[in-house]
Formats: structure tokens, sequence, C-alpha cells
């Protein structure tokens, strides 16, 4: 199998820096040994004006039948193939990907020790792959190169037989990609998408295939329109490994939105210690007070908004007059808790049928959301910036509209009353504001009577009659009111 890239240059930016960023030197033929044969790299041509690197790699088919045993797909993609004679050798796959990764391994990762500025520079580049199997044809290589910046993409279908034009086009391309990008950004896109038209892998699908993924689709892959397709391919239709990879690719996509790390947004959990306040009493009250609650308001479809480790879902699915239960928070880490905390791979047909946790942004509008009895926001806006407290607002009470919505939060008040908390201190680092009694009232006022809702409020813990509750919850009851004022609807809640 045969891929060669090639640039233009000038004088002042010379053709053969492609040599630099490949770490290949232009005037050698070298040859480097892979688990399934051994790879090539040569330059046809190599002036100031024009280069052009290519990569041949001869597969093994012994090598190739004894190491696929009982790994992946095995040596060949179609049952009907022998071991023996098929189209590993000829056609690009997941082996000439692996190649890429292993003879291209510091220009794949954007490194250049001799000339550093190299890899961030975008140049002209030409790629051509002369046999691409393409299960999906040429209209699925549009769709997955298309939306990369590429200036051409060019898949001609590879007929059968030309002397028998009838018998029609095969299911391989002849793939021709011109653009002006860092050679490191095509590499990693060659990386991914080889094995994704293929639909195919010659090795065995871990969990650490997963991070390979997102390495590799660094910059690009979160917001490709095609990333369920593509994740699910890449990792051999394992469904878990793909849930995990899209919802790390969704929790990149809104850091990337929101103009921030993935650390930043990723932050609900802390890993040294479960997330159930110390002492307990106050946290079972808590649940209590909602379960109440939403009792009162005849809620059936009911979902958790910030769900962190899932101990509310927990308790809601324990109640068979709850028919939907969605756990939704932007934390991967906290969602893979919560599945855990509710053995969702060991829950029955019924009971599974009633839960689902779902990844998302209370900063941006949801359809998902839309339609649910209840909505609970338990311990969740104190986390957010104050200026953010608009786009969540808009995204629960003026979008998904739900009957009711339960908001609890922290009386700061009250935290003269903690013995361990110094004075002037919030109760967790990730407070970003702790509400009085009066801020409270007063925001939970104007969201109501913004958006046809009625509000009251409900102490949850003991009623210090000097500084009031531990925590205070709003009870938002819809009105017949159906209209909503959105002339202060923030940008950024229209944005999803």
């Amino acid at each position: 199998m045969f891929l060669t890239i090639s640039t233009t240059g000038s004088p002042e930016r010379p053709a053969t820096d492609l040599g630099f960023l490949l770490h290949k030197h232009p005037g050698k033929a070298q040859a480097f040994s892979t688990s399934h044969g051994t790879a090539h790299v040569f330059y046809p041509e190599a002036t100031a004006e024009r280069c052009t690197a290519a990569l041949l790699l001869e597969v093994d088919p012994v090598a190739l039948v004894r190491r696929g045993q009982g790994k992946g797909r095995g040596g060949a993609p179609d049952a009907a193939l022998e071991q023996y004679v098929n189209d590993r050798p000829y056609a690009a796959s997941s082996l000439l990907a692996v190649a890429l990764s292993g003879v291209f391994r510091t220009a794949l990762k954007g490194q250049c020790a001799l000339r550093p500025e190299l890899p961030e520079q975008a140049r002209p580049l030409r790629v051509e792959i002369p046999v691409l199997p393409a299960r999906g044809g040429a209209e699925l290589v549009h769709r997955l190169f298309d939306p990369l910046g590429w200036d051409l993409v060019r898949a001609e279908p590879v007929p059968l037989d030309p002397q028998f034009p009838e018998w029609g086009d095969s299911r391989y391309v002849r793939l021709v990609l011109e653009g002006r990008l860092p050679l490191a950004d095509a590499l990693r896109q060659l990386y991914v998408l080889l094995p994704v038209l293929d639909d195919a892998k010659h090795y065995w699908i871990a969990p650490d295939e997963v991070d390979k993924l997102l390495r590799a689709g660094e910059g690009w892959l979160a917001a490709h329109p095609e990333n369920g397709l593509i994740s699910s391919r890449y990792l051999a239709r394992h469904k878990r490994l793909t849930q995990d990879a899209l919802a790390r690719l969704e929790l990149v996509r809104l850091a990337e939105a929101d103009g921030s790390e993935v650390e930043e947004i990723d932050n609900a959990v802390d890993e040294n210690r479960d997330t159930e306040e110390r002492p307990v009493p106050l946290a079972v009250q808590r649940r209590e007070a909602i379960l109440a609650a939403l009792r009162t308001a005849g809620a059936a479809r009911v979902l958790d908004l910030g769900c962190g480790q899932g101990q509310l879902v927990q308790a809601l699915l324990g109640d068979p007059a709850y028919t939907e239960i969605v756990g939704m928070d932007v934390s991967v880490r906290a969602l893979n808790l919560a599945a855990k905390r509710l053995r969702l791979e060991r829950l029955g047909e019924r009971q599974s049928a009633r839960v689902r946790l779902i990844q998302g942004s209370l900063a941006y509008t949801d359809k998902r959301l839309a339609g649910y009895d209840a909505a609970v926001l338990s311990e969740v806006i104190e986390h957010l910036d104050p200026e953010r407290l608009p786009a969540l607002e808009y995204a629960v009470f003026g979008s998904a509209r739900p009957r009711t919505v339960l908001v609890t939060t922290p009386n700061v008040e009250y935290n003269v009353r903690w013995e361990t908390l110094p004075a002037g201190h919030v109760r967790h680092g990730d407070h970003r504001f702790e509400w009085t009694r009066e801020e409270f009232r007063a925001w939970a006022g104007q969201v109501a009577a913004r958006h046809g809702y009625e509000v009251a409020f409900v102490p949850v813990g003991d009623d210090d009659p000097e500084v009031g509750p531990p925590t205070q919850m709003a009870v938002f009851t819809q009105t017949d009111a159906t209209t909503t004022d959105t002339t202060d609807t923030p940008k950024e809640g229209e944005a999803a």
C-alpha cells in the first residue's frame, strides 16, 4: 500500500522543509520494521520548489495471519477472503495508519527539534492514496474530509475491472486531498480516518484506543459533524468505548465554546473523597425535602440537572412512581461514578428503561430537556459564576419549561454555625458565591416573574431562629401563563 505527501515552496521557504517535519532526510531511502511488514520512506522528488515524500508499506501476509489470529477481525475484513489472499497488502487500512504513527511519530505529534517553528506553519499539501477502501463510497469520503478545511477532496471510484465496465465500481477509491494546513493536522486526520473508511481494524480494540482517538482528534474531531460515526467505526463499534469517547468529545466542545479548559468545567468531583456531605443527615434531609416536593407536585418524569454522583437519581429510581428519570451533568467523571452507583449495567430491562444519564451544560439550551414534569437543581447554581446565571435561567425556565422546578442552595447566613468553617469562607472550594435568604428570594422572585412561574420557599435542615436553615429551597410552579419575557435572553443560552 502506498501514500504520498507533496508540498511546494520557494527559495525563502523551500519545499524540502518537509524533510525536517517528517524527520526523514530527502537524500535517503529508509526502511522501518513494523509488526506486519516493512515500511519504506523515500522522496521521488526533492527541490526547493516541490518535494514529495512517499510511504510504501510491504505487508508480510504470513505475519498478518499469525498476528491477526483472535485479534479484532483478523487479517482480512471479509469472511469470503482466504487468509493468504486478501486486499490487506494493497489497500490503505489500519495497517497503514499504524505505520504512519510509527514512522512519522514526531511529525504526528507536531514536533521538530531542529526547526521548532515549522510544525505550526500551514503549508500547501497534496496527499494521494491510490487505493483506499471506502465502505460508504465517495459520498462518505466527502462527508469525512470536507469539514476539515481541505480545498480539494477527490474520491475517484476504482472500477472492478476496466475491461468490463458493466461490472461497475469496487468499494475502493483513489483519494486526493489538497489544501493549506499544518502537516501534523493532515497526518492526524489520516491516522483516524483511514481505518474509519475501511470500517475494520487489524488489532484488538482496548480502552486505551479512546485516548488515542482523542489525541489524534485534538482540534478537529469534537466539532466534526460526523464525530459519532467516526468514533463508532474507529472503536470497532464497541458501544461502551464509543459512548465514553463521545462524552469526552462533548466536554471538549463545551470547553471550546466556553473559551475555557476542560479541567475547569469537569471539576464537579473531588477524586479524593465522596461528595456526600458530612454530616450525612443534612444530605439526607435535603433529598427527603426534594422527594416530598416532587410527590406534592405529582411528578412522574423528572430531570436531575447537575446530578453529580447520582445520589438523588438513585433515590428516585427506588420509587416506582417516577416513570422516567434523567440525570444530567457536565462532568464525565461524575457521570461514570453515577453509573457505578446505579449499577446501570446490571439493571433489569424494566428498571433500565426508566433511567438515563446524559452529558450536558446548563449554560446552553438543550432540546432533550423539554417536556418533563419536574426539574431539580440541587446545590448547582452556586457552582456557576454569577454572570452565567442568566444563561442557566433561560435554559431551564425559558426553554425546557418543566411544570415544577426545585432549586436548593446553601444559606450563607448559616455558615457561622459550622465550627470547622473559617469565617468568610464558603462551604466548598468550587462555590462561586453563597446567598443570604434575602438574596436567594430576590433572585427566585425575578426568575418566576420573567418566565410565568410562582415560587414558594422551604427551609431544609434545622431552621435556626437567628440565621435560618443550612439549606434553602425554592419551589417554582408553572402558572397558567404561557408567555415568557425573553427581553434579556442571553445569547449564550441560544447558542446550543
